[in-house]
């Protein structure tokens, strides 16, 4: 008698895929490309807001929705069904944020926090209540108030500021009288809601940072702080962790970033940069609620990049170790410079720094724009920039620029 041959699997019997969590991203720049890598390989899904089709982001995410971030419907078009919100850039309006956290939706960071990243007069406020350093500064609305903030705070010049807005240098001026703030003042009269900051012209010895990734329910990590090389107020290079920083400063900064990140509830990656001045203080500039170009290194330099800790953060689950995995990375920016075709450039990048690793954002090539980045790693921060500063010359120019001979 013939053996019965193998049964069909009936359909009560067929393997069922588990869902994937999936997490809306609003905005289709750079940052929200980088989380595609991290989410592929915890088996989440992204979905994205994009400004348009040819977005970095929306390249390599097939799940992309093209819009405006400050329509409503637009948002809940992009927010539908998945598990949280969470952003590429700062720039959704908190009236909308709000009114999606009211009707239910999960943001993370929530309006609440996102708030004082989005306001720099607010986060200084916030910070004096919270008894963080921050440089002295005031609100300003006519030259005699700047005189004023002058007379109090050292005299001129100052650093003058949007309140809103502002990022890689743009909103930001450097004054030496009131007369020179005169047309800023005219530019705020004619843009309801604009606010201008003052502050103090800090001495400073350099810039550093320090990266948080923060759970809902508290827990939370911190990575190496680094330090932040800046051009005409955009960042260039970072160094990994940051060359002679003490015990007792990186214990500071970690501290100060714990401190905020608790006190604003913050959910996902927060950037906190800071002034290092010379008399061995830390001042906060600025602080981002997302990943952070100060953070790209973790990719290639750190157990767990600042990517994957942020949509672990987002979901709530737990995070992931921020050791370095060598004792130095440094990352250096390619700008838009004389080569149209990066993808093209990329050989003789790699011949000349067979080690580096190069990250391109699929962007056009503009003046000035953040097109990539380039990380290398390894002992010695000074012959690592060279190298790092050589293949970013290379992708940027077509030849090697800026770099310590």
């Amino acid at each position: 008698m013939a053996k019965p041959g193998p049964m069909a699997k009936s359909e009560s019997m067929a393997e069922t895929v588990p869902t994937p969590p999936e997490i809306a991203v609003i905005g289709g720049g750079q940052l929200a490309r980088m989380m595609q890598a991290p989410a592929l390989a915890l088996g989440m899904r992204l979905r994205v807001l994009a400004e348009t089709a040819d977005a970095p982001a929306a390249q390599v995410i097939g799940d992309h929705i093209c819009g405006d971030y400050t329509d409503a419907d637009t948002l809940r078009a992009a927010a539908d069904g998945t598990a949280a919100i969470t952003f590429d850039h700062e720039h959704v309006p908190g009236e909308l944020l709000r009114t999606l956290a009211g009707q239910g939706y999960t943001l993370r960071p929530g309006p609440e926090a996102l708030q004082f990243a989005q306001d720099k007069s607010r986060m200084r406020t916030k910070m004096d209540e919270l008894g963080i350093p921050v440089p002295r500064y005031d609100v300003v609305t006519t030259p005699a108030e700047l005189d004023a903030f002058a007379s109090r705070s050292g005299g001129y010049p100052l650093m003058i500021k949007t309140a809103r807005g502002g990022y890689d240098g743009k909103g930001v001026w450097t004054v030496n009288t009131s007369g020179e703030a005169e047309e800023l003042f005219s530019m705020v009269a004619s843009k309801p809601g604009a606010v201008l900051l003052a502050e103090e012209r800090v001495n400073f010895r350099r810039e550093l940072a320090v990266l948080i990734a923060r759970r809902p329910s508290g827990a939370s990590v911190t990575y190496p702080v680094v330090e932040s090389i800046q051009s005409e107020g955009i960042c260039t290079e970072v160094i990994a962790p940051a060359p002679g920083v003490t015990t007792t400063l990186a214990d500071t900064a970690d501290r100060m970033a714990v401190t905020i990140a608790d006190a604003l509830d913050v959910s996902g990656i927060m950037a906190v940069e800071l002034f290092e001045t010379t008399d061995g203080r830390l001042l906060v500039n600025e602080l981002a609620m997302r990943p952070h170009n100060t953070g790209h290194w973790t990719i290639d330099g750190a157990q767990t990049s600042q990517f994957e800790n942020h949509l672990r953060a987002v979901l709530d689950e737990p995070l992931g170790p921020t050791a370095p995995t060598s004792p130095v990375s440094v990352m250096v920016n390619v700008l838009g410079g004389r080569v149209q075709n990066l993808p093209g450039q990329r050989a003789a990048a790699w011949h000349a720094e067979p080690g580096a690793r190069i990250h391109l954002y699929g962007k056009s090539v503009k003046p000035g724009r953040k097109l990539g980045h380039v990380t290398v790693c390894g002992e010695d921060a000074e012959h690592l920039r060279t190298r790092a500063r050589r293949a970013a010359g290379i992708l940027q120019d077509g030849y090697q620029t800026g770099a310590k001979q």
